[in-house]
């Protein structure tokens, strides 16, 4: 297992979950690490241990307070039945009979890939279980402070520099990084998917649009990423890409929280990728060679093409970070992903040495109202956005083949 060239972690778990035994996942949960599965012969039916294995789980945990309910789980905060001082979320994924075993593939994901990521900086999966009704309850990590969404928004109550900026950014690149390492991709970051813990700390949740990508040849969907944050390369169609997607997804988010506001908030995939071209440059083959490939690109009038913005341009809209976080900026943002930082590029820039450096994560800025607002993300399906900050849903997702 990987080792953060930042900060030392624990070894993970390689916990696998399929469609079919999504519902009795409490057999491998984190909830029994002192259990281990008896040999078929002294089995009473697989059925039977799983069931009661879920049973078990189950009644560790009482459900609270409703913090949120959408059309695709409900959240409650809930407690440990033997420590009613102790705090969790609990996200109940409704049933829903459009898909098979009755779970969307954004379950199946994000039950998969928390399961096997264990790591400061991402949402810790505590246990799962399945009620009655077969809805799956998954027992997160209590993250009280919200996100880093509220924080942003809040420019009259939440006042923050460089010094933050590092912090926030440097532990959100350590999740990104530590998810690359174990080939796997994020594809939604965005300031609502990073929950903020008790003690500060930033963490990256959501991993209902995550896969694995240790197979280049294997195409994959280019419907994912909200699309805000989405890079060029999904909105002209990549069937195969890598982690410089989620590279994009950070720069993006580097640049909110510089400006406070979102930096690219197109209204439709054509809007988005106009935005880009004004912001960034127009992706053309002397730039991008191969870019003319990709399905859904067309090609621009010379008239119509802007250059490559240079750092001068960088520095007069983003000049709080420095000219040398611009170069980290910039790094992170370009058009070819051939060319962008990887997250371990990120984390090794001279940006995090010079001054000023980043700010402990117990003086960062909290703000209050952070129950109800994990509630309302957690409520969410991936790519999904607020009302009020575009369209209710930023990419329709079609898992066919490609996934």
């Amino acid at each position: 297992m990987a080792v953060s060239p930042v900060v030392t972690h624990e070894a993970t778990s390689n916990v696998k979950v399929t469609a079919a035994k999504a519902k009795s996942l409490a057999v491998r949960t984190n909830s029994f690490p002192h259990k281990t599965e008896a040999p078929p012969e002294k089995k009473q039916g697989g059925q039977e241990l799983a069931e009661r294995l879920n049973h078990e789980t189950k009644e560790k945990y009482v459900k609270d307070k409703k913090l949120g309910e959408g059309t695709y789980a409900i959240v409650y905060l809930g407690h440990l039945k033997a420590d009613p001082l102790s705090k969790v979320a609990i996200k109940k994924i409704k049933v829903n009979t459009e898909y098979r075993d009755g779970l969307s593939m954004d379950a199946i994901r994000e039950v998969k890939y928390l399961q096997e990521l264990s790591h400061p900086n991402i949402i810790a999966l505590h246990a799962v279980f399945s009620s009655k009704n077969q809805n799956l309850n998954l027992v997160l990590e209590f993250l009280p402070l919200g996100d880093l969404e509220m924080l942003i928004k809040d420019s009259e109550g939440i006042r923050y520099g460089t010094a933050e900026v590092k912090a926030w950014m440097g532990m959100l690149g350590r999740a990104v990084w530590f998810c690359h390492e174990n080939f796997v991709l994020h594809r939604d970051i965005k300031p609502n998917n990073l929950f903020i813990a008790a003690d500060g700390e930033v963490k990256l949740a959501d991993f209902g649009l995550a896969r694995s990508f240790s197979d280049p040849y294997r195409p994959m969907t280019y419907q994912v990423i909200t699309r805000w944050y989405r890079p060029p390369e999904l909105l002209y169609g990549a069937r195969f890409y890598s982690g410089a997607v989620d590279v994009w997804s950070m720069g993006t988010v580097f640049a909110e929280l510089i400006l406070r506001v979102p930096f690219l908030a197109g209204n439709t995939d054509i809007h988005q990728l106009e935005l880009i071209c004004q912001a960034v440059g127009t992706p053309t083959e002397e730039i991008w060679p191969g870019v003319s490939k990709l399905e859904g690109y067309v090609g621009y009038e010379k008239a119509s093409i802007v250059p490559v913005r240079g750092k001068d341009f960088y520095l007069a809209r983003f000049g709080t970070a420095g000219p040398v976080g611009v170069d980290l900026l910039m790094s992170m943002l370009a058009l070819d992903p051939r060319k962008r930082s990887t997250a371990r590029q990120m984390l090794e820039h001279r940006w995090w040495t010079s001054d000023p450096r980043p700010t402990a994560k117990v003086d960062l800025p909290r703000k209050g109202g952070g129950l109800e607002k994990m509630g309302d993300d957690l409520k969410r399906r991936g790519g999904e956005v607020e009302d009020g900050r575009g369209n209710k849903v930023a990419r329709k997702l079609n898992f066919g083949a490609t996934k």
